[in-house]
């Protein structure tokens, strides 16, 4: 009972037959930013619109004390731009 799940996998096979894999990096983009970009950002690596991240981020920001925004500080100096 082999299933074969290469619809769901992000591989491209090239013109000499080769398999590559598409690598999705994580980056601030700076295109959809309102602060820094790195909400818009995660939803362009998630594949999600950029509005449910940030509604996420403020909901942690609230109930978790102000983590979201350390979080979002600690990101800001880590992930480079695109």
């Amino acid at each position: 009972m082999t299933e074969n799940f290469s619809s769901i996998d992000s591989a491209q096979t090239t013109d000499t037959g080769t398999t590559e894999r598409q690598v999705r990096r994580f980056r601030r983009d700076r295109d959809d930013a309102m602060i820094a970009g790195l909400c818009s950002g995660a939803a362009k690596t998630l594949g999600v619109d950029a509005t449910i991240i940030r509604v996420l981020l403020v909901a942690a920001t609230l109930l978790g004390f102000g983590m979201g925004i350390v979080i979002y500080l600690v990101c800001w100096l880590i992930v480079p731009q695109e």
